[in-house]
């Protein structure tokens, strides 16, 4: 029999527990319905340089394109990728997104796609869509050799098997020996919603933002990857290791899917194959039997159809609208505008802006498309790479930015991406916040800061990113 003193203690522990919980905070998580994500800049939309709409739209089409090896309408696939189309990877909400909620990597091995191969540890059917990437060469022992730095794409397919790939027979890169010797990284799909006006960025201006941004007492200091070839800032990727959008294309279309073009001309071996070994037997070159490169112009064609896909999918990626911010919904329940007005100005007092400053700056006048012109870009970046500590470090170097720094990722579309940081580790808002604390990072501050916030106003801001 339960006294009534203790009977009272036992109910008050139990109350509060339950108030606890009905308050705690909740990532609103992947928000629904259509924001209007995926369509033009609306200058595009009014084809106000005449012809500029049917480049948008012939890079949209062939941005969803299927590659083959030979002997399709697309050629060129192999002899090593990731995917046989830009939008299998970047797909989520719409064309030009991120990984969607369905990995088509993980149909590929055993199929037509990728008959000879296995499907990967780290790929799987609900999972990021992602590449894998090894930070060092290995010993002889099968140890990671930390003095050798790889940090290349191990692509995850090969062409062996395929009915259109000849006699082209590669195995698939180590994964299970790079897990045992924790020797292996991953990356996800970045989303290139708005990237025209990121592109369109004048130095001067991401100089000046980043003046203003050093004036903190955060422990957040910043600088820019550059270009290797005229010094000028870097801008895409990771760690902003592209300068252009026409860059960022051409390497995806020959890492990714082992597309020779016009920007990156043979085709590519591993890093261990390239740099160590031989390169490719002679039987895996020229698998589309056209010569190099596989993608290159069209001439004697006219308006869009005489591009080659890399400036197709540069053109698609320049015009494409930023994602629009919308309501958010929370356990079936539609957020106020009070609770994401807060949590919009609590990302700022607590010092998340610092770095994800809602916009660096407006675009230089664009002979594009008007809406480039002059344009706020409200991407919630300030472009630069960030030292992000020993927690997300991946040891990988790209250009300037070293092995636990990476681009200040762009949050204009966050609210309806699934998966979370460069290697797409968590589908949790509040995860990721948390793994911006770690030895080493310049958020530890502004992390301490967010985990000082009572359980109310870490929902507000969580709400608000689920808006943006």
């Amino acid at each position: 029999m339960i006294k009534k003193g203790r009977l009272a203690s036992v109910l008050t522990l139990v109350a509060l527990f339950l108030a606890g919980t009905a308050f705690a905070q909740t990532d609103p998580g992947v928000q629904g319905g259509n924001r209007g994500t995926g369509v033009a800049l609306s200058s595009v939309l009014r084809d106000d340089n005449p012809g500029i709409l049917a480049f948008f739209n012939d890079g949209l089409s062939r941005f969803q394109e299927v590659e083959s090896v030979s002997g399709g309408a697309n050629n060129g696939l192999g002899p090593r990728f990731n995917s046989n189309s830009c939008s299998s990877c970047h797909a989520q909400p719409a064309v030009g997104g991120t990984g969607a909620a369905v990995n088509p990597q993980f149909a590929f091995a055993g199929s037509s796609v990728a008959p000879k191969d296995a499907t990967p540890f780290f790929i799987t059917a609900n999972g990021p869509t992602r590449e894998a990437r090894f930070p060092f060469f290995f010993n002889s022992n099968g140890s990671a050799n930390t003095n050798a730095p790889n940090g290349g794409v191990e692509d995850v397919f090969t062409v062996s098997g395929r009915s259109d790939a000849g006699v082209c027979s590669l195995p698939q890169p180590s994964f299970n020996a790079a897990r045992s010797a924790n020797n292996i990284i991953f990356r996800i799909p970045t989303p290139v919603f708005g990237a025209g006006l990121i592109e369109n960025l004048d130095d001067s201006t991401l100089l000046n933002n980043q003046a203003k941004n050093f004036n903190n007492n955060l422990g957040i200091s910043g600088t820019f990857n550059r270009n290797g070839n005229d010094g000028t800032i870097s801008r895409f990727g990771w760690k902003a290791q592209n300068k252009s959008l026409h860059i960022f294309s051409g390497e995806a279309y020959n890492v990714e899917m082992g597309i020779s073009n016009l920007l990156f001309t043979q085709d590519r071996p591993l890093p261990g194959e390239d740099q160590m070994q031989r390169g490719f037997p002679v039987n895996c070159l020229n698998l589309s039997g056209g010569g190099y490169p596989e993608d290159a112009n069209n001439p004697g064609s006219q308006g869009a159809a005489v591009l080659d896909d890399v400036s197709a999918f540069a053109n698609f990626m320049r015009t494409i609208a930023p994602a629009p911010t919308g309501p958010v919904v929370l356990n079936g329940n539609t957020v106020s505008a009070t609770s994401i007005s807060n949590g919009s100005a609590l990302f700022s007092s607590i010092g998340c802006a610092t770095c994800h400053n809602p916009t660096p700056g407006s675009t230089q006048k664009s002979n594009i498309t008007g809406s480039l012109s002059n344009a706020p870009v409200n991407a919630f970046s300030d472009i630069e790479v960030h030292h992000m500590g020993a927690g997300l470090a991946d040891n990988v170097s790209q250009g300037g930015a070293g092995s636990d720094q990476f681009r200040t990722a762009p949050l204009w579309g966050l609210g309806q991406r699934i998966f979370l940081l460069h290697d797409g580790r968590t589908t949790d808002l509040l995860s990721a916040i948390q793994s911006h604390e770690s030895n080493g990072s310049e958020a530890n501050t502004v992390e301490q800061n967010f985990d000082n916030l009572n359980s109310s106003q870490q929902q507000d801001l969580l709400n608000f990113l689920r808006s943006l």
